[in-house]
């Protein structure tokens, strides 16, 4: 499933619904989403566990901005969204960070 985006009328923000399919997290007990939105805090944002097995959150970002993120599953391993509208270098190591774009 691609990054669902809502664009609000009211106010400069979008919904943002972040998913990690089931095949994707193999079993795992927390999923979280760490992020530029979130200073990268492993507890700020849990995803919550769906029926099929994936992991879901959404989050109202401002728009006319890009954000750099990715999911840490059971608090140890760090993936990137397959839904990602790009990747960029995290400039951390030698892996990348997806990319909302709104």
């Amino acid at each position: 499933m691609a990054i669902a985006k809502q664009f609000l009328k009211s106010k400069p923000v979008a919904k943002v619904t972040f998913e990690l399919p089931a095949q994707a997290v193999d079993g795992a007990k927390v999923v979280s989403l760490v992020g530029e939105f979130n200073d990268w805090d492993v507890t700020a944002q849990p995803l919550k566990k769906q029926k099929d097995g994936s992991y879901k959150t959404t989050l109202e970002l401002p728009v006319g901005s890009e954000y750099q993120y990715r999911f840490v599953i059971d608090g140890a391993t760090w993936a990137n969204d397959w839904a990602a509208d790009k990747y960029v270098a995290s400039g951390v190591s030698a892996e990348e960070n997806s990319v909302v774009v709104l």
